[in-house]
């Protein structure tokens, strides 16, 4: 995979993002670039979190990992600031969410380690093009997500529930949706689960734990796809001593194109 030029729509975005201009969700931003979820721990724990992403590809498929202390990633694009790049980060002290900010500059450490992980919003064009509506983004909303009583394969201390994104549909849409978005593994691929919430734990669909609530129409399935949140489930779990992620639903835009990382 090879990053695009300086001018695309990827990296005009981050510059509205690092220039602070740019602080809430992005779905349905520079729509055809590949979107990631972002963990950043200390090295003494990333070979555990490294192997908890392997041993559960699903919610968890690893784009980049960044070399110790080192900030960009230029497997993602040429410009890349992990520091600023992203639109709202959460600072994490022992598995407790203690602050929200736009930048991380003054937290940034020597010992750092970057994931990236694949997010669903770089299917969604692929989904749209197809045919298939998505409430959320016609309505400028962050994409409704929730935790489940789907079970992680733990590593070290990293273990949890599965995290899923939800997308209302008409079954037949449901169907087309199966079928596109098989073709993207690396960013979570097919769904998990289709129809009654409860069957995966979630109790009202209504209040989701993460992102925005949209209505599920009598005509419609709650389609579920695995979602790059569940690491941060498995932090609460963990309670490392430190830890930096994104805000859910406020992502790393890479400048990889959607269409190099679908399979044929």
């Amino acid at each position: 995979m090879k990053p695009e030029p300086k001018s695309s729509s990827a990296s005009r975005a981050r510059a509205e993002i690092r220039a602070g201009r740019h602080a809430t969700h992005t779905s349905g931003l520079a729509d055809d670039h590949v979107q990631g979820n972002l963990v950043i721990l200390p090295q003494s724990l990333a070979n555990d979190f490294l192997r908890f992403c392997q041993r559960n590809p699903k919610p968890c498929p690893v784009l980049a990992v960044s070399e110790p202390g080192d900030p960009m990633l230029p497997t993602l694009g040429h410009d890349i600031d992990i520091r600023s790049d992203v639109p709202r980060y959460r600072v994490w002290r022992h598995g407790e969410l203690v602050d929200e900010l736009t930048d991380i500059g003054a937290l940034w450490r020597d010992d750092l380690v970057s994931f990236v992980i694949g997010c669903s919003f770089s299917f969604e064009q692929a989904l749209l093009d197809a045919g298939v509506p998505l409430r959320h983004v016609a309505q400028n909303r962050n994409v409704a997500m929730y935790r489940t009583n789907i079970p992680t394969v733990a590593a070290g201390p990293f273990h949890g529930p599965m995290v899923v994104s939800m997308r209302p549909l008409k079954a037949a849409d449901a169907i087309r949706a199966v079928q596109v978005t098989s073709r993207f593994p690396s960013v979570h691929g097919a769904p998990v689960h289709l129809g009654d919430p409860a069957q995966i734990g979630i109790a009202d669909i209504a209040r989701p734990d993460y992102g925005d609530a949209v209505d599920v129409m009598p005509d419609e399935l709650p389609v579920f796809w695995a979602c790059g949140v569940t690491p941060q489930a498995a932090i609460t779990q963990a309670r490392p001593e430190f830890c930096i992620t994104h805000a859910p639903g406020a992502m790393l835009i890479t400048d990889l194109l959607n269409t190099h990382i679908a399979s044929l």
